[in-house]
């Protein structure tokens, strides 16, 4: 699978640093065992298998968010995803995870500027005033640069990098074809559900890349918040806004990490705590569209205690059902019911198989630990390790469109204690969980959803008679068919076509030695002929021995 996957040779270059960095690393086993070596050998690329003795002594979790780091914005992202996985990674290596950040040096702003010319058509001196080429900030996807607009407000501009685009796709396409491999040959990492992992990352991507999404973003929560005052989102001028560049306003404030400049300006600490988890609470179980790395780089405290939020390249998105879902969750947690806690790990599941016995029984260990606890007094994140933990020993998995937001919730609760000591998380969280739950039981909630449960019910009895139909007709014609999804079929199907190509080539070398010999024992026969036959059966022969040689090492 993988030699035909990775067959397109503008990868090779791409797979040829990976493997090295990883082997670096001390991953030669990996590279061996997912076919690396063999694809890249076969291509002429030669591997150095060498690992120094000091990055041999490090911590397995250490030599991957290292390795990641070389490895560039891709995988960076990747670990930054896998952070997120507290449902599937032990403490230690998400601390490892946490600490993989995107920052590098910026480019020079000479490669911007040609690219920023031709998209608006004309020199940047006629649209921007004051544009400074020393970028404020910058990291391995995009870069920020300040300016003025003609009327003098002050705006930023976050510029993509330069040929980003393309290592990106290409990163994406290994992934992809490797998280194949490891599903279909890996049995016991199937429950990691590497395939959606690499698809949250392309999405993640996709959305980061394209710097025109981001600013649509900041229209949507500017819309949601446009009538609260206590929170301000950066006003987006679409007129210079596309793909590679967005221009926003620019917030001058406090950072959110500089406590003691929020201090010195006045702010009040407690208020702005209180506002900032209110803002993404409301984000998350009413709007269902957040902000999804509330972290301080992105919340700068603005004058009358104002939260501003930057950033939003990395947004999470629920669905209705999903929103009551993580309510029901959030309602057990502050309710401390373990049956409904249940209830709710059992649907997010999924197909996975699951002890209820022996889930259930761990879910009232950790409701009787926190039992004795006032309500106020119990943390989120504690609360949310123990319960991810349990879902860990019980081999099951957080759905991925909820690691992001359990992140969040998580580095929002951290950033409020770091303001006020006496923040409670749950204080915050459980009026927001109770006005939810009692709209949805509204009579106007209830009455839509009557009303959505009749007219789905009639589509299906007006259709069954049709759809019967079709199936009887299709029965009687001996068309019928029944799709079966076999995880291993495919493989099984290409040893198969394998072994079928080596039985012919075996059946067409046996037929050249024989004509061959027959051509050079007939007097006057063109002895040339079956000299030529012999050596294209040697060859055969040779290629032969080595297929089944290399099909047993695979």
């Amino acid at each position: 699978m993988l030699r035909e996957t990775l067959s397109v040779m503008r990868d090779l270059p791409r797979l040829h640093t990976i493997a090295s960095v990883l082997i670096h690393y001390g991953w030669g086993d990996v590279v061996r065992m997912l076919g690396l070596a063999r694809v890249l050998e076969r291509a002429g690329k030669l591997l150095h298998w060498h690992t120094s003795d000091e990055v041999a002594k490090l911590d397995l979790p250490v030599r991957i968010r290292l390795a990641m780091t070389d490895l560039g914005p891709t995988f960076v992202k990747l670990g930054q995803i896998l952070a997120t996985r507290v449902d599937v990674f032990p403490p230690g290596w998400i601390a490892e995870f946490e600490q993989l950040h995107s920052k590098v040096p910026p480019v020079s702003f000479d490669l911007l500027r040609p690219l920023l010319e031709v998209k608006y058509g004309r020199p940047l001196d006629e649209l921007f005033d004051d544009l400074e080429t020393t970028a404020f900030a910058a990291a391995s996807i995009a870069q920020v640069h300040r300016a003025k607009l003609k009327d003098g407000t002050p705006v930023v501009l976050k510029i993509r990098r330069p040929d980003i685009v393309e290592k990106v796709e290409a990163d994406l396409r290994i992934l992809a074809h490797l998280a194949r491999l490891v599903e279909f040959e890996m049995p016991e990492l199937r429950r990691y559900r590497p395939i959606q992992i690499v698809a949250q990352l392309r999405r993640s991507l996709m959305n980061e890349l394209d710097l025109a999404k981001e600013a649509r973003n900041l229209s949507v929560f500017a819309r949601n918040f446009v009538d609260d005052d206590t929170v301000r989102v950066p006003k987006v001028y679409w007129d210079y806004c596309g793909e590679i560049v967005n221009v926003q306003e620019e917030l001058r404030g406090v950072p959110a990490g500089d406590l003691a400049g929020a201090r010195a300006a006045g702010m009040d600490l407690r208020v702005l705590s209180e506002r900032g988890a209110d803002a993404v609470l409301k984000m998350i179980l009413v709007h269902g569209h957040y902000h999804a790395d509330p972290h301080p780089g992105n919340i700068i405290f603005l004058p009358g205690n104002r939260v501003g939020m930057l950033d939003f390249g990395m947004v999470g998105r629920l669905t209705e059902a999903r929103r009551a879902q993580l309510t029901d969750f959030l309602g057990a947690l502050i309710n401390k019911d373990e049956q409904a806690l249940l209830n709710v790990l059992t649907v997010w599941a999924g197909d996975a198989e699951v002890d209820e016995d022996k889930l259930a029984f761990d879910l009232t260990e950790i409701i009787f630990s926190y039992d004795d606890l006032p309500l106020r007094e119990i943390r989120i994140a504690p609360l949310l390790s123990d319960v991810t933990a349990v879902l860990r020993e019980n081999h099951l998995a957080i759905p991925p469109d909820l690691t992001l937001l359990f992140k969040a919730l998580i580095t929002l609760e951290g950033l409020g204690h770091q303001l006020n000591p006496e923040f409670h998380m749950v204080d915050h969280l459980e009026p927001f969980v109770l006005e939810v739950i009692e709209e949805r039981y509204s009579p106007g909630v209830l009455f839509r959803r009557i009303k959505r449960g009749f007219h789905d019910l009639g589509e299906v009895v007006t259709s069954l008679p049709r759809d019967l139909a079709r199936l009887l007709r299709q029965a009687r014609r001996g068309r019928m068919r029944i799709d079966l999804d076999l995880k291993r079929l495919d493989h099984f199907g290409q040893q198969l076509n394998d072994a079928a190509n080596r039985l012919t080539v075996g059946v067409l070398t046996a037929s050249l030695v024989i004509g061959s010999s027959i051509i050079m024992t007939v007097p006057q026969a063109p002895y040339m002929l079956g000299l030529f036959g012999f050596l294209l059966a040697m060859a055969n022969g040779i290629w032969l021995v080595y297929s089944i040689w290399r099909s047993g090492k695979e």
